[in-house]
């Protein structure tokens, strides 16, 4: 048995399996999957890993087909297809969450901008706004009136929105300055994105043809994030941003384990037995009424910041004190499987 590795970029997922490959003296080779003999590269493994970003352009045009190409020959992959087809596509998560009896946010996708306005005459605000892509809290928006609402229907159906938004990008990076976490250098980056693209707008264009919209819950401090691998979940409490409503990417990370609602990990083992991912996040606030509800999922995340996780819970949510390595969990669910 071999396993071959897409190893390109420090901080993923691959630098961590290719140390427990190490370790464990599993047979492994890096390969490049933007290669155009990358099917003959893998000839003779049988499991296949990639850890694609969904801000790489040349991923986001073509890493889904190739993991489900070669997950169709019979090869064990990760991510697979129930793990990854719903990245970064907040639409297709609201369908998959809704068709799994999820509690998630109340969520309203339009595609024609007559009935976005004729629902906009019938509701309360505020909402939240969100196109399709982005993490870390990117491309979301509180939507405070009708009239702003409306706008930006108007926008979502005519010359539609920037991959990238450039404004929310210079505002985070003085965040992250004012409290120790950025730098004048990406500061300046991110000015500069004011006029030139980044990367992944230049393949994909305008984001437009929809309206996503989410209830706002309000009242929440924080969100919780529970991460499902195989039949274990660890768990982070991310706080808000001051001034904002938004969790994810702050910065601001809460690990003891008497910070987590267990029930928050007893839905993520739910749902994911209904999903049958590998490896999922799942993102929760609370309802008025003390309730856990669903955000939105996510099969990536940034490593490094769950690893002052104190410990896991199993699927009987036993709790198991220590260090741990979700990176060779992901390995060793693949072998088992095999």
């Amino acid at each position: 048995m071999r396993i071959g590795i897409h190893h390109k970029e420090k901080g993923t997922f691959s630098e961590r399996w290719i140390q427990f490959c190490e370790q464990k003296q599993i047979s492994f080779i890096i390969v490049d999957c933007y290669k155009n003999d990358i099917v003959q590269q893998l000839a003779d493994c049988d499991l296949v890993m990639w850890h694609h970003n969904h801000v790489h352009p040349k991923d986001v045009l073509f890493a889904r087909q190739l993991m489900f190409a070669l997950e169709n020959t019979g090869k064990k992959v990760f991510p697979d297809f129930y793990t990854q087809w719903h990245f970064d596509d907040k639409v297709a998560q609201k369908y998959l969450l809704e068709a799994a009896g999820a509690a998630m946010v109340p969520s309203y996708v339009f595609y024609d901008k007559t009935s976005a306005k004729e629902w906009i005459k019938t509701i309360h605000f505020p909402k939240v706004f969100k196109l399709r892509g982005g993490a870390g809290s990117k491309n979301v928006m509180l939507v405070k009136d009708s009239q702003k609402a409306n706008s930006l229907v108007e926008k979502a159906f005519g010359r539609g929105f920037r991959q990238y938004d450039a404004i929310g990008g210079i505002k985070e990076q003085f965040r992250k300055l004012k409290i120790g976490k950025g730098s004048i250098k990406e500061v300046s980056k991110a000015i500069a994105h004011l006029i030139y693209p980044v990367q992944i707008e230049k393949a994909k264009g305008h984001e437009k043809g929809y309206a996503y919209f989410q209830d706002f819950i309000p009242a929440n401090s924080f969100d919780i994030r529970v991460i499902v691998i195989g039949n274990k979940a660890f768990a982070i409490k991310r706080m808000v941003r001051e001034n904002d409503f938004r969790a994810s990417g702050s910065g601001f990370i809460k690990y003891d384990k008497s910070e987590i609602d267990i029930r928050c990990v007893q839905i993520s083992f739910d749902v994911n037995r209904k999903l049958q991912s590998k490896c999922i996040a799942y993102d929760f606030v609370f309802d008025v009424d003390g309730k856990p509800l669903i955000i939105e999922i996510s099969y990536g995340f940034m490593a490094k910041g769950y690893d002052p996780c104190p410990g896991y819970w199993d699927e009987a949510l036993n709790w198991h004190e220590g260090s741990f390595n979700p990176y060779g969990w992901m390995i060793e669910d693949l072998i088992a499987k095999k």
